[in-house]
């Protein structure tokens, strides 16, 4: 019994500490600013660089304008045109050896070691899809801010996934749940389609999510504001970039070595930062 008191106060005083704990981000380094509106930045462990989704043109318009690039974890750029002939690509996700892009209407297929597009999967309805995560099962689920809605891509068949939202963008797939930053708030979708809120009150351009440790996330605000939200749902403000017009848009994130790396938009540029 005595045990047993000592551990819930042990993990009572752990939520408790991590709620006030505070944290920081510190610059590391800065690409050079050609990249040409980068929207999304993609860490992959496994090929040790970064997959920036590059709109060159509106975020919208299907121009064949965009391009994926890759760009090394030291900030020198490797490729900037590797995969080309897209429109406005944003979120991406890895499944296996494939990388999969959201791009306005049609979520593209990329095979990773060919570097070339396989195929594309249209969103019927769609109007400007936006985020894309995938979680362990091979499901893709990706938000269309526009329309309202999230769409999932379920052995290759596309279907509304969720809808009654208020202008969802990051989507971050957890266990069997799924993430949603909708206008300033932090959503929870459960397998059942029960929301509830993680964390409200942020900038209303909420964009790109990622998971820390179970139940704490950063999530980016392309206005230029970064927050790190706590397992009580308080949020703490990383980075503020807003008066010098520096855009924050969907962020990656190296778990192992607490790195997050910003998409700066209309600056042409990604900067990486170490969470502390």
């Amino acid at each position: 019994m005595k045990t047993s008191h000592i551990l819930l106060a042990a993990s009572l005083l752990f939520a408790s500490a991590s709620a006030y704990a505070q944290h920081s981000l510190t610059e590391i380094w800065s690409t050079e600013a050609s990249l040409p509106i980068p929207e999304s930045v993609l860490y992959s462990a496994k090929d040790k660089l970064l997959y920036i989704a590059q709109i060159d043109g509106k975020p919208g318009e299907k121009d064949g304008k965009g391009a994926i690039g890759k760009v090394g974890l030291d900030g020198k750029i490797i490729e900037k045109d590797w995969i080309t002939g897209l429109h406005a690509p944003k979120g991406m996700g890895i499944m296996g050896n494939k990388l999969f892009v959201s791009d306005v209407t049609d979520v593209v297929e990329i095979d990773i070691k060919a570097g070339k597009i396989l195929k594309k999967h249209a969103v019927e309805g769609s109007k400007f899809l936006n985020d894309l995560t995938i979680d362990a099962e091979g499901n893709i689920y990706v938000s269309d801010s526009n329309t309202k809605k999230v769409h999932l891509i379920k052995d290759g068949k596309v279907s509304t996934y969720f809808e009654d939202l208020t202008g969802p963008n990051g989507v971050l797939a957890v266990g069997s749940d799924l993430l949603i930053a909708d206008s300033g708030t932090l959503k929870r979708l459960s397998a059942t389609k029960e929301v509830s809120v993680v964390a409200e009150g942020m900038d209303k351009s909420t964009d790109g999510i990622e998971q820390v440790v179970p139940g704490e996330y950063i999530v980016s605000c392309w206005a230029g504001v970064v927050y790190y939200v706590k397992s009580d749902g308080t949020t703490q403000k990383l980075i503020d970039t807003t008066a010098d017009k520096t855009n924050s848009a969907d962020i990656g994130y190296d778990s192992v070595k607490k790195i997050v790396y910003v998409p700066t938009f209309g600056k042409n540029s990604v900067v990486a930062y170490q969470l502390k």
